[in-house]
């Protein structure tokens, strides 16, 4: 049973003026620099830019009015040409099995005459941490054919600020900011332990296909003045975008995991149409030389249970022969059904036969517990009902 709140009027910011910036999601010299824009003397942006920092990413603060070391004047002057604001809330939905799920809405403050954009989020909380799962398109252009995201054609990138914006969302509702509150629906790590003790670029979109602002986002979440995340607990997801996997090791240093879900060329050319223009040889070899690659710091390579498709005895040693010599976790996913789906899932008995080839070659195999399904928040099922626009319609609502 799912509990479903709509919360879109409740949380929905005041209007933006079309000559206030966001400041969230600016790296410390940008934010500098835009403060003296905005009017603050070159000589205190420094200084203000890391007032600012702390407030919006240490405290969570939304509102300039609180923010007390600051003067009164230059509150206001910052009221005036900067804003803070975070995501609306559409929907937020809680599983039962304690997953949540939030649909936020993002408005664009440069063509406020733009339609809004939609995008799913959701939170999976353990006992002792809770993953947060990030997403970083609005749609996707890869078209995996088991992936309901995939089904969205791809509406615009996020920016970083709205990257962070779910962060910090989240981070609200969960009371995971100084003097905030658990919610008492769903499941919350409590005590001492933050609500999002780890993230995962895993939600819409193909996060290296929006590399600078993912870049940028996961920078300042792992910043330890700000929100002070261990880049071992961040975990970007790729598809396999080759030449963008070895920045993603020596400029971010995150965690990196492969959505393999297949061991052949001409099954994956299906399965992640990308493999076409990076085939496994490639994509491989690019896993091997991931900056800081060690027993450490394993690569995850997920692999999505397809029923009589990729779960043969033959593909869990073909899986096992093809990453030889990398340090390696291999994550089974049952597949996760949506609406139109042409899969099954693999069977019970089939899964625990693949997982244990894979376990005696020595790879840890967890197989993935799903979560959410019952409010499509499972790997796989997020999606939003965001449309693209045509050129001709951007124009005229831009112009």
């Amino acid at each position: 049973m799912s509990i479903a709140l709509n919360l879109d009027h409740a949380t929905a910011p005041r209007p933006a003026r079309q000559t206030r910036k966001p400041l969230v999601g600016l790296d410390r010299a940008a934010l500098a620099q835009t403060l003296v824009e905005g009017g603050i003397a070159e000589r205190e942006a420094r200084m203000r830019a890391s007032q600012l920092w702390n407030w919006m990413y240490v405290n969570g603060v939304t509102d300039f009015e609180r923010m007390t070391n600051i003067g009164k004047g230059v509150r206001q002057q910052l009221a005036d040409n900067f804003m803070l604001d975070r995501p609306e809330i559409v929907t937020e939905q809680v599983s039962s099995d304690g997953t949540r799920k939030w649909l936020f809405r993002f408005r664009d403050p440069a063509n406020p005459n733009m339609p809004p954009v939609e995008v799913e989020t959701v939170y999976i909380p353990e006992t002792d941490r809770g993953t947060l799962c990030v997403s970083s398109q609005v749609g996707c252009t890869l078209t995996c054919s088991f992936c309901h995201t995939g089904t969205q054609t791809l509406v615009r990138n996020l920016t970083a600020g709205e990257i962070l914006g779910q962060v910090l969302m989240a981070r609200e509702r969960l009371g995971d900011f100084p003097g905030g509150s658990r919610p008492t629906d769903g499941l919350v790590p409590s005590g001492e332990t933050r609500a999002i003790t780890n993230i995962v670029m895993m939600g819409m979109g193909e996060p290296l296909y929006n590399y600078d602002n993912v870049k940028q986002a996961l920078l300042i979440a792992s910043d330890e003045a700000g929100i002070s995340l261990s880049k071992r607990r961040i975990t970007l997801s790729t598809s396999g975008v080759v030449p963008k996997i070895g920045p993603t090791g020596s400029e971010i240093g995150v965690m990196l995991a492969i959505s393999l879900h297949a061991v052949r060329d001409d099954l994956r050319d299906i399965l992640v149409p990308i493999n076409k223009k990076w085939p496994l040889k490639e994509l491989l070899q690019a896993c091997r030389h991931y900056p800081g690659l060690s027993n450490a710091r394993r690569i995850t390579f997920e692999y999505v249970m397809l029923r009589d498709i990729n779960d043969s005895d033959a593909d869990a040693r073909e899986l096992v022969r093809l990453l030889a010599g990398i340090p390696a976790k291999i994550n089974l996913i049952p597949f996760n059904p949506w609406p139109g789906s042409n899969y099954e899932c693999s069977t019970s008995s089939r899964i625990e036969k693949f997982a244990d080839i894979v376990n005696r070659a020595g790879y840890a195999s967890p197989v993935r517990t799903p979560r959410g399904r019952d409010i499509f928040a499972a790997c796989g099922q997020l999606k939003s009902e965001t449309e693209r626009l045509s050129k001709k319609d951007r124009e005229a609502l831009a112009g």
